[in-house]
Protein backbone atom coordinates (compact mmCIF):
# COMPACT_ATOMS: atom_id res chain seq x y z
CA UNK A 1 0.00 0.00 0.00
CA UNK A 2 1.34 3.39 -1.01
CA UNK A 3 0.63 6.31 1.29
CA UNK A 4 0.97 10.05 1.00
CA UNK A 5 1.11 13.04 3.26
CA UNK A 6 -1.87 15.13 2.25
CA UNK A 7 -1.91 18.88 2.77
CA UNK A 8 -5.08 20.68 3.85
CA UNK A 9 -6.84 22.93 1.38
CA UNK A 10 -5.85 26.57 1.97
CA UNK A 11 -6.91 29.89 0.52
CA UNK A 12 -3.93 30.84 -1.65
CA UNK A 13 -5.10 34.44 -1.80
CA UNK A 14 -4.61 34.83 1.96
CA UNK A 15 -1.14 33.39 2.40
CA UNK A 16 1.76 32.27 0.24
CA UNK A 17 2.88 29.64 2.79
CA UNK A 18 1.24 26.41 3.86
CA UNK A 19 1.02 25.13 7.43
CA UNK A 20 0.80 21.40 8.03
CA UNK A 21 -1.02 20.98 11.37
CA UNK A 22 -2.32 17.49 10.70
CA UNK A 23 -1.39 14.47 8.63
CA UNK A 24 -3.96 12.44 6.77
CA UNK A 25 -2.72 9.10 5.48
CA UNK A 26 -4.69 7.33 2.79
CA UNK A 27 -4.14 4.75 0.15
CA UNK A 28 -3.06 6.05 -3.25
CA UNK A 29 -3.94 4.58 -6.64
CA UNK A 30 -1.08 2.75 -8.35
CA UNK A 31 0.80 4.42 -11.16
CA UNK A 32 0.29 1.41 -13.38
CA UNK A 33 -2.91 2.96 -14.64
CA UNK A 34 -0.85 5.46 -16.63
CA UNK A 35 1.14 3.97 -19.52
CA UNK A 36 4.84 4.72 -19.25
CA UNK A 37 4.93 6.12 -22.79
CA UNK A 38 2.19 8.64 -22.01
CA UNK A 39 3.87 9.50 -18.69
CA UNK A 40 7.15 10.06 -20.51
CA UNK A 41 5.56 12.27 -23.15
CA UNK A 42 3.91 14.46 -20.53
CA UNK A 43 7.24 15.10 -18.85
CA UNK A 44 9.09 15.80 -22.04
CA UNK A 45 6.54 18.50 -22.78
CA UNK A 46 7.37 20.09 -19.42
CA UNK A 47 11.12 20.15 -20.07
CA UNK A 48 11.08 21.42 -23.65
CA UNK A 49 11.75 25.06 -22.77
CA UNK A 50 15.35 24.69 -23.90
CA UNK A 51 14.52 23.57 -27.44
CA UNK A 52 13.41 26.95 -28.85
CA UNK A 53 16.26 28.57 -26.93
CA UNK A 54 18.78 26.22 -28.55
CA UNK A 55 17.19 26.88 -31.95
CA UNK A 56 17.72 30.60 -31.43
CA UNK A 57 21.35 29.97 -30.43
CA UNK A 58 21.91 27.92 -33.58
CA UNK A 59 20.63 30.76 -35.75
CA UNK A 60 22.66 33.36 -33.85
CA UNK A 61 25.87 31.30 -33.96
CA UNK A 62 25.54 30.70 -37.68
CA UNK A 63 24.81 34.38 -38.32
CA UNK A 64 27.83 35.39 -36.22
CA UNK A 65 30.13 33.10 -38.20
CA UNK A 66 28.79 34.45 -41.52
CA UNK A 67 29.09 38.05 -40.31
CA UNK A 68 32.68 37.46 -39.18
CA UNK A 69 33.57 36.09 -42.65
CA UNK A 70 31.90 39.00 -44.40
CA UNK A 71 33.65 41.60 -42.24
CA UNK A 72 37.05 39.99 -42.83
CA UNK A 73 36.50 39.65 -46.59
CA UNK A 74 35.46 43.28 -46.94
CA UNK A 75 38.36 44.46 -44.76
CA UNK A 76 41.16 42.49 -46.40
CA UNK A 77 41.25 42.71 -50.19
CA UNK A 78 43.47 39.64 -50.52
CA UNK A 79 41.14 37.43 -48.49
CA UNK A 80 40.69 34.84 -51.23
CA UNK A 81 44.20 34.87 -52.63
CA UNK A 82 44.29 31.08 -52.57
CA UNK A 83 41.07 30.85 -54.61
CA UNK A 84 42.03 32.91 -57.67
CA UNK A 85 39.45 32.23 -60.36
CA UNK A 86 37.34 30.22 -57.94
CA UNK A 87 35.30 32.92 -56.25
CA UNK A 88 32.30 30.59 -56.07
CA UNK A 89 34.31 28.01 -54.13
CA UNK A 90 35.67 30.72 -51.82
CA UNK A 91 32.17 32.01 -51.05
CA UNK A 92 30.99 28.46 -50.44
CA UNK A 93 33.76 27.90 -47.91
CA UNK A 94 33.50 31.32 -46.23
CA UNK A 95 29.71 31.56 -45.95
CA UNK A 96 28.57 27.95 -45.77
CA UNK A 97 31.28 25.43 -44.93
CA UNK A 98 33.04 27.41 -42.18
CA UNK A 99 29.84 28.53 -40.38
CA UNK A 100 28.53 24.97 -40.56
CA UNK A 101 31.80 23.72 -39.13
CA UNK A 102 31.38 26.17 -36.27
CA UNK A 103 27.95 24.73 -35.47
CA UNK A 104 29.22 21.15 -35.59
CA UNK A 105 32.16 21.86 -33.32
CA UNK A 106 30.02 23.91 -30.92
CA UNK A 107 27.57 21.05 -30.74
CA UNK A 108 30.33 18.52 -30.17
CA UNK A 109 31.84 20.62 -27.38
CA UNK A 110 28.54 20.66 -25.50
CA UNK A 111 27.76 24.33 -26.10
CA UNK A 112 24.10 23.48 -26.70
CA UNK A 113 23.74 21.19 -23.70
CA UNK A 114 20.90 22.57 -21.59
CA UNK A 115 22.86 21.85 -18.39
CA UNK A 116 25.25 24.68 -19.28
CA UNK A 117 22.79 27.17 -20.75
CA UNK A 118 21.76 30.25 -18.84
CA UNK A 119 24.07 30.03 -15.84
CA UNK A 120 27.76 29.88 -14.99
CA UNK A 121 30.82 30.15 -17.19
CA UNK A 122 30.83 26.62 -18.68
CA UNK A 123 28.87 27.72 -21.74
CA UNK A 124 31.41 30.42 -22.59
CA UNK A 125 34.36 28.12 -21.86
CA UNK A 126 32.98 25.61 -24.35
CA UNK A 127 32.67 28.31 -27.00
CA UNK A 128 36.36 29.15 -26.49
CA UNK A 129 37.26 25.45 -26.75
CA UNK A 130 35.30 25.24 -29.98
CA UNK A 131 37.29 28.23 -31.28
CA UNK A 132 40.55 26.36 -30.61
CA UNK A 133 39.28 23.27 -32.44
CA UNK A 134 38.04 25.27 -35.43
CA UNK A 135 41.30 27.22 -35.64
CA UNK A 136 43.36 24.04 -35.49
CA UNK A 137 41.15 22.36 -38.11
CA UNK A 138 41.33 25.29 -40.53
CA UNK A 139 45.12 25.42 -40.15
CA UNK A 140 45.43 21.68 -40.80
CA UNK A 141 43.16 21.76 -43.86
CA UNK A 142 44.99 24.78 -45.32
CA UNK A 143 48.34 23.06 -44.76
CA UNK A 144 47.17 19.72 -46.17
CA UNK A 145 45.69 21.28 -49.31
CA UNK A 146 48.52 23.84 -49.67
CA UNK A 147 45.95 26.62 -49.90
CA UNK A 148 47.39 30.12 -49.83
CA UNK A 149 45.32 31.97 -47.24
CA UNK A 150 45.85 35.36 -45.68
CA UNK A 151 46.82 34.82 -42.05
CA UNK A 152 45.31 38.15 -41.07
CA UNK A 153 42.04 37.21 -42.76
CA UNK A 154 41.85 33.75 -41.18
CA UNK A 155 42.67 35.14 -37.77
CA UNK A 156 40.09 37.89 -38.12
CA UNK A 157 37.41 35.44 -39.23
CA UNK A 158 38.01 33.00 -36.36
CA UNK A 159 38.55 35.53 -33.58
CA UNK A 160 35.71 37.70 -34.84
CA UNK A 161 33.33 34.73 -34.94
CA UNK A 162 34.26 33.74 -31.39
CA UNK A 163 33.77 37.27 -30.05
CA UNK A 164 30.44 37.71 -31.84
CA UNK A 165 29.19 34.32 -30.64
CA UNK A 166 30.14 35.12 -27.04
CA UNK A 167 28.42 38.51 -27.22
CA UNK A 168 25.24 37.08 -28.74
CA UNK A 169 25.11 34.27 -26.19
CA UNK A 170 25.56 36.77 -23.38
CA UNK A 171 22.67 38.81 -24.77
CA UNK A 172 20.50 35.72 -25.16
CA UNK A 173 21.29 34.75 -21.57
CA UNK A 174 20.18 38.17 -20.30
CA UNK A 175 16.88 37.81 -22.17
CA UNK A 176 16.45 34.34 -20.64
CA UNK A 177 17.13 35.71 -17.16
CA UNK A 178 14.51 38.43 -17.62
CA UNK A 179 11.98 35.84 -18.78
CA UNK A 180 12.74 33.63 -15.79
CA UNK A 181 12.40 36.46 -13.30
CA UNK A 182 9.22 37.95 -14.73
CA UNK A 183 7.27 34.97 -16.05
CA UNK A 184 9.00 31.83 -14.83
CA UNK A 185 9.37 30.59 -18.42
CA UNK A 186 12.57 28.76 -19.29
CA UNK A 187 12.96 27.39 -15.77
CA UNK A 188 13.31 23.92 -14.28
CA UNK A 189 10.58 22.82 -11.86
CA UNK A 190 12.13 20.80 -9.06
CA UNK A 191 10.93 18.27 -6.51
CA UNK A 192 13.21 18.29 -3.46
CA UNK A 193 13.72 14.85 -1.89
CA UNK A 194 15.12 14.55 1.64
CA UNK A 195 14.44 15.56 5.21
CA UNK A 196 12.67 18.85 5.76
CA UNK A 197 15.73 20.78 7.06
CA UNK A 198 17.87 19.56 4.14
CA UNK A 199 15.17 20.34 1.59
CA UNK A 200 14.55 23.82 2.98
CA UNK A 201 18.29 24.56 2.92
CA UNK A 202 18.45 23.61 -0.75
CA UNK A 203 15.27 25.59 -1.40
CA UNK A 204 16.87 28.71 0.10
CA UNK A 205 20.05 28.20 -1.92
CA UNK A 206 18.42 27.72 -5.34
CA UNK A 207 15.88 30.52 -4.92
CA UNK A 208 18.48 33.17 -4.06
CA UNK A 209 19.01 33.70 -7.79
CA UNK A 210 15.80 33.65 -9.88
CA UNK A 211 17.98 33.94 -12.99
CA UNK A 212 19.27 30.41 -12.32
CA UNK A 213 15.89 29.08 -13.42
CA UNK A 214 15.44 26.51 -10.62
CA UNK A 215 11.94 26.60 -9.13
CA UNK A 216 11.17 24.12 -6.31
CA UNK A 217 7.50 23.16 -6.51
CA UNK A 218 7.28 20.38 -3.90
CA UNK A 219 9.17 18.62 -1.12
CA UNK A 220 9.06 14.86 -0.68
CA UNK A 221 10.05 13.82 2.84
CA UNK A 222 12.15 10.71 3.32
CA UNK A 223 12.24 11.02 7.11
CA UNK A 224 11.10 13.22 9.97
CA UNK A 225 7.38 13.23 9.27
CA UNK A 226 6.42 14.03 12.88
CA UNK A 227 8.91 16.91 13.08
CA UNK A 228 7.29 18.51 10.04
CA UNK A 229 4.00 19.08 11.80
CA UNK A 230 3.14 22.74 12.18
CA UNK A 231 6.13 23.90 10.15
CA UNK A 232 5.47 26.61 7.60
CA UNK A 233 6.88 25.75 4.19
CA UNK A 234 6.96 27.76 0.95
CA UNK A 235 5.93 24.74 -1.16
CA UNK A 236 3.69 21.70 -0.55
CA UNK A 237 5.17 18.81 1.44
CA UNK A 238 4.49 15.14 0.70
CA UNK A 239 5.64 11.83 2.16
CA UNK A 240 5.35 8.16 1.31
CA UNK A 241 4.62 8.88 -2.34
CA UNK A 242 6.08 7.32 -5.43
CA UNK A 243 8.52 10.04 -6.46
CA UNK A 244 7.93 9.67 -10.19
CA UNK A 245 4.17 9.87 -9.75
CA UNK A 246 4.63 13.01 -7.65
CA UNK A 247 6.84 14.56 -10.32
CA UNK A 248 4.12 13.95 -12.90
CA UNK A 249 1.44 15.34 -10.60
CA UNK A 250 3.19 18.65 -9.87
CA UNK A 251 4.50 19.09 -13.42
CA UNK A 252 8.18 18.97 -12.49
CA UNK A 253 11.13 18.09 -14.72
CA UNK A 254 13.92 17.79 -12.13
CA UNK A 255 14.43 15.74 -8.96
CA UNK A 256 16.92 17.14 -6.45
CA UNK A 257 18.16 14.66 -3.86
CA UNK A 258 19.10 16.71 -0.81
CA UNK A 259 21.77 15.88 1.75
CA UNK A 260 21.55 12.38 3.18
CA UNK A 261 18.32 11.43 1.40
CA UNK A 262 20.21 8.74 -0.50
CA UNK A 263 21.76 7.15 2.58
CA UNK A 264 20.30 3.71 1.78
CA UNK A 265 22.80 1.79 -0.41
CA UNK A 266 21.69 1.63 -4.04
CA UNK A 267 18.67 3.91 -3.59
CA UNK A 268 20.06 6.76 -5.66
CA UNK A 269 21.26 4.38 -8.34
CA UNK A 270 17.83 2.79 -8.65
CA UNK A 271 16.20 6.22 -8.89
CA UNK A 272 18.58 7.13 -11.73
CA UNK A 273 17.58 3.92 -13.53
CA UNK A 274 13.89 4.75 -13.13
CA UNK A 275 14.40 8.16 -14.70
CA UNK A 276 16.00 6.82 -17.88
CA UNK A 277 13.93 7.85 -20.88
CA UNK A 278 11.50 9.99 -18.87
CA UNK A 279 13.03 13.38 -19.65
CA UNK A 280 13.36 14.09 -15.91
CA UNK A 281 16.75 15.31 -14.67
CA UNK A 282 18.33 14.04 -11.47
CA UNK A 283 20.60 16.31 -9.44
CA UNK A 284 22.26 15.67 -6.09
CA UNK A 285 22.79 18.43 -3.54
CA UNK A 286 25.41 17.07 -1.10
CA UNK A 287 25.95 18.60 2.32
CA UNK A 288 28.74 20.84 1.00
CA UNK A 289 26.86 24.10 0.96
CA UNK A 290 28.74 27.24 -0.08
CA UNK A 291 31.74 25.33 -1.46
CA UNK A 292 32.45 26.27 -5.06
CA UNK A 293 33.13 23.86 -7.90
CA UNK A 294 36.88 24.52 -8.25
CA UNK A 295 37.42 23.19 -4.73
CA UNK A 296 35.37 20.03 -5.26
CA UNK A 297 36.76 17.17 -7.34
CA UNK A 298 35.42 13.69 -8.02
CA UNK A 299 38.00 10.96 -7.48
CA UNK A 300 36.70 7.47 -8.28
CA UNK A 301 38.13 4.64 -6.18
CA UNK A 302 37.17 1.15 -7.38
CA UNK A 303 33.97 2.50 -8.91
CA UNK A 304 33.09 4.57 -5.85
CA UNK A 305 33.02 8.32 -6.71
CA UNK A 306 34.48 10.28 -3.80
CA UNK A 307 34.07 14.05 -3.50
CA UNK A 308 37.42 15.52 -2.55
CA UNK A 309 37.20 19.01 -1.01
CA UNK A 310 40.40 21.02 -1.20
CA UNK A 311 41.41 23.63 1.35
CA UNK A 312 40.81 27.30 0.46
CA UNK A 313 43.83 28.95 -1.14
CA UNK A 314 44.95 31.77 1.14
CA UNK A 315 48.58 31.89 0.03
CA UNK A 316 50.75 31.30 -3.03
CA UNK A 317 51.21 33.02 -6.36
CA UNK A 318 47.55 33.97 -6.72
CA UNK A 319 47.47 35.58 -3.29
CA UNK A 320 50.65 37.49 -4.07
CA UNK A 321 49.12 38.69 -7.35
CA UNK A 322 46.03 39.87 -5.44
CA UNK A 323 48.16 41.91 -3.04
CA UNK A 324 50.16 43.43 -5.88
CA UNK A 325 46.98 44.29 -7.79
CA UNK A 326 45.53 45.93 -4.67
CA UNK A 327 48.52 48.20 -4.11
CA UNK A 328 48.93 49.21 -7.77
CA UNK A 329 45.22 49.84 -8.28
CA UNK A 330 44.95 51.82 -5.03
CA UNK A 331 47.90 54.04 -5.92
CA UNK A 332 46.59 54.64 -9.45
CA UNK A 333 43.06 55.25 -8.14
CA UNK A 334 44.18 57.86 -5.60
CA UNK A 335 46.22 59.64 -8.25
CA UNK A 336 43.51 59.67 -10.90
CA UNK A 337 40.65 60.44 -8.52
CA UNK A 338 42.45 63.14 -6.52
CA UNK A 339 40.52 66.02 -8.22
CA UNK A 340 37.21 64.28 -7.45
CA UNK A 341 38.28 63.64 -3.85
CA UNK A 342 39.12 67.33 -3.46
CA UNK A 343 35.72 68.39 -4.82
CA UNK A 344 33.92 66.00 -2.45
CA UNK A 345 35.92 67.32 0.50
CA UNK A 346 34.91 70.91 -0.34
CA UNK A 347 31.24 69.89 -0.68
CA UNK A 348 31.31 68.22 2.74
CA UNK A 349 32.79 71.37 4.27
CA UNK A 350 30.04 73.48 2.70
CA UNK A 351 27.22 71.06 3.61
CA UNK A 352 28.26 70.54 7.25
CA UNK A 353 31.14 72.81 8.30
CA UNK A 354 31.06 71.78 11.98
CA UNK A 355 32.96 68.52 11.56
CA UNK A 356 35.98 67.03 9.79
CA UNK A 357 35.97 65.88 6.17
CA UNK A 358 36.96 62.32 6.97
CA UNK A 359 35.42 59.80 9.34
CA UNK A 360 37.91 57.52 11.08
CA UNK A 361 36.49 54.48 12.84
CA UNK A 362 38.34 51.47 14.36
CA UNK A 363 37.69 48.28 12.42
CA UNK A 364 38.86 44.68 12.74
CA UNK A 365 41.08 43.50 9.90
CA UNK A 366 43.24 40.55 8.88
CA UNK A 367 43.85 38.08 11.75
CA UNK A 368 42.03 40.34 14.20
CA UNK A 369 44.34 43.33 13.86
CA UNK A 370 42.65 46.68 14.46
CA UNK A 371 43.00 49.61 12.06
CA UNK A 372 41.22 52.89 11.44
CA UNK A 373 39.18 52.99 8.24
CA UNK A 374 39.13 56.11 6.03
CA UNK A 375 35.73 57.30 4.80
CA UNK A 376 34.19 60.61 3.84
CA UNK A 377 32.02 61.81 6.70
CA UNK A 378 28.31 61.56 5.88
CA UNK A 379 26.79 62.10 9.36
CA UNK A 380 26.64 64.92 11.84
CA UNK A 381 29.39 65.21 14.45
CA UNK A 382 27.13 63.96 17.26
CA UNK A 383 25.98 60.89 15.30
CA UNK A 384 27.35 58.35 17.81
CA UNK A 385 25.68 60.10 20.76
CA UNK A 386 22.33 60.20 18.93
CA UNK A 387 22.47 56.51 18.01
CA UNK A 388 21.17 55.43 21.44
CA UNK A 389 17.94 57.34 20.83
CA UNK A 390 17.43 55.59 17.47
CA UNK A 391 18.03 51.97 18.50
CA UNK A 392 14.32 51.17 18.34
CA UNK A 393 14.27 52.26 14.69
CA UNK A 394 17.20 50.04 13.70
CA UNK A 395 16.30 48.15 10.51
CA UNK A 396 19.34 45.88 10.71
CA UNK A 397 19.24 42.49 12.41
CA UNK A 398 22.91 42.09 13.22
CA UNK A 399 25.94 43.99 14.45
CA UNK A 400 25.54 46.92 12.05
CA UNK A 401 23.07 49.75 12.63
CA UNK A 402 20.98 50.52 9.51
CA UNK A 403 18.18 52.98 8.79
CA UNK A 404 16.82 53.95 5.38
CA UNK A 405 15.95 57.46 6.60
CA UNK A 406 18.65 58.16 9.16
CA UNK A 407 18.18 61.73 10.52
CA UNK A 408 21.89 61.93 11.40
CA UNK A 409 22.93 61.99 7.71
CA UNK A 410 23.28 65.51 6.27
CA UNK A 411 22.19 66.27 2.65
CA UNK A 412 25.59 65.86 0.98
CA UNK A 413 26.12 62.70 2.97
CA UNK A 414 22.98 61.14 1.49
CA UNK A 415 24.28 61.75 -2.02
CA UNK A 416 27.67 60.28 -1.15
CA UNK A 417 26.09 57.15 0.30
CA UNK A 418 23.71 56.72 -2.62
CA UNK A 419 26.63 56.80 -5.07
CA UNK A 420 29.09 54.97 -2.73
CA UNK A 421 31.58 57.81 -3.18
CA UNK A 422 32.03 57.96 0.59
CA UNK A 423 34.01 54.70 0.31
CA UNK A 424 36.71 56.08 -1.99
CA UNK A 425 39.14 57.18 0.78
CA UNK A 426 39.45 53.49 1.73
CA UNK A 427 41.94 53.30 -1.13
CA UNK A 428 44.35 54.70 1.47
CA UNK A 429 43.74 51.62 3.63
CA UNK A 430 44.30 49.41 0.60
CA UNK A 431 47.58 51.15 -0.21
CA UNK A 432 48.72 50.64 3.39
CA UNK A 433 47.88 46.93 3.24
CA UNK A 434 45.09 47.14 5.82
CA UNK A 435 42.32 46.41 3.32
CA UNK A 436 41.86 44.88 -0.12
CA UNK A 437 39.86 45.97 -3.13
CA UNK A 438 37.68 42.87 -2.73
CA UNK A 439 36.96 41.04 0.50
CA UNK A 440 34.55 40.72 3.44
CA UNK A 441 33.26 43.99 4.80
CA UNK A 442 35.26 45.41 7.74
CA UNK A 443 33.58 44.91 11.10
CA UNK A 444 33.49 47.55 13.86
CA UNK A 445 36.16 47.00 16.48
CA UNK A 446 34.01 48.16 19.40
CA UNK A 447 31.57 45.23 19.26
CA UNK A 448 33.84 42.87 21.17
CA UNK A 449 35.46 39.63 20.08
CA UNK A 450 34.01 37.83 17.09
CA UNK A 451 33.41 34.16 17.71
CA UNK A 452 32.12 31.23 15.67
CA UNK A 453 31.57 31.57 11.94
CA UNK A 454 31.98 35.36 11.96
CA UNK A 455 35.60 35.10 13.08
CA UNK A 456 36.48 33.09 9.97
CA UNK A 457 36.07 36.30 7.96
CA UNK A 458 39.27 37.56 9.57
CA UNK A 459 41.37 35.04 7.60
CA UNK A 460 41.54 37.59 4.78
CA UNK A 461 41.77 41.36 4.64
CA UNK A 462 38.43 43.21 4.49
CA UNK A 463 37.52 44.81 1.18
CA UNK A 464 36.12 48.04 -0.19
CA UNK A 465 33.69 45.89 -2.15
CA UNK A 466 32.76 42.25 -1.86
CA UNK A 467 30.22 39.58 -2.53
CA UNK A 468 27.71 41.03 -0.07
CA UNK A 469 27.90 44.48 -1.73
CA UNK A 470 27.06 43.11 -5.18
CA UNK A 471 24.30 40.85 -3.78
CA UNK A 472 22.10 43.40 -2.04
CA UNK A 473 24.20 45.37 0.48
CA UNK A 474 21.99 46.86 3.19
CA UNK A 475 18.96 44.96 1.93
CA UNK A 476 20.49 41.68 3.13
CA UNK A 477 19.96 40.19 6.57
CA UNK A 478 22.94 39.82 8.90
CA UNK A 479 22.99 36.03 8.50
CA UNK A 480 22.90 36.33 4.72
CA UNK A 481 25.73 38.88 4.74
CA UNK A 482 27.85 36.61 6.93
CA UNK A 483 27.13 33.66 4.65
CA UNK A 484 28.28 35.59 1.59
CA UNK A 485 31.45 36.77 3.32
CA UNK A 486 32.28 33.21 4.40
CA UNK A 487 31.59 31.96 0.89
CA UNK A 488 34.11 34.47 -0.42
CA UNK A 489 36.75 33.38 2.12
CA UNK A 490 36.29 29.71 1.23
CA UNK A 491 36.19 30.15 -2.55
CA UNK A 492 38.47 33.10 -3.23
CA UNK A 493 40.26 33.36 -6.57
CA UNK A 494 41.77 36.18 -8.60
CA UNK A 495 39.19 35.61 -11.34
CA UNK A 496 36.42 35.80 -8.77
CA UNK A 497 37.81 39.14 -7.55
CA UNK A 498 37.74 40.56 -11.06
CA UNK A 499 34.17 39.36 -11.54
CA UNK A 500 33.08 41.05 -8.29
CA UNK A 501 34.79 44.30 -9.31
CA UNK A 502 32.92 44.19 -12.63
CA UNK A 503 29.59 43.57 -10.87
CA UNK A 504 30.35 46.40 -8.44
CA UNK A 505 30.26 48.93 -11.28
CA UNK A 506 26.68 48.03 -12.18
CA UNK A 507 25.54 47.82 -8.55
CA UNK A 508 26.90 51.32 -7.88
CA UNK A 509 25.24 52.69 -11.01
CA UNK A 510 21.90 51.16 -9.99
CA UNK A 511 22.37 52.39 -6.38
CA UNK A 512 21.02 49.04 -5.16
CA UNK A 513 20.83 48.75 -1.37
CA UNK A 514 22.78 51.98 -0.77
CA UNK A 515 21.54 54.00 2.21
Amino acid sequence: MTTSLQRPVTDSSRSSTLRYDSFEWQEQPPRNGVPRSAWTRSHRRVSRWHRPYIAVLLVLDYACAVLASWLAVTTFEQAGAGFQGQEGVFNLVAYLALPTAWLIVLWGSGSYDRRYLGLGSDEFKRVVRAFVVVAASVSFVAFATKTDLSRATVGSVLVGAMVLILLCRYGARQVLHVARRRTGHGAHRMVLVGTLPEALEVYTAVTRSPAAGLIPVAIHLTDGYAAARGVETPVPVYAGRDVLALVREVGADTIAVCGSASAEPGELRRLAWQLEGTGVDLVVAPQLTDIAGPRVHIRPIEGLPLLHVEEPTLSGIGWLAKNLLDRVAAAAGLLILSPLLLVIAICIRVSDPKGPVFFRQPRVGHEGRTFRVWKFRTMTVDAEERRATLEELNEGDGMLFKMREDPRIFPMGKKLRATSLDELPQLINVLKGEMSLVGPRPLPADDGDYLGDVRRRLLVRPGITGLWQVSGRSELSWDEAVRLDLYYVDNWSLTYDLAILWRTIWVVLKRKGAY
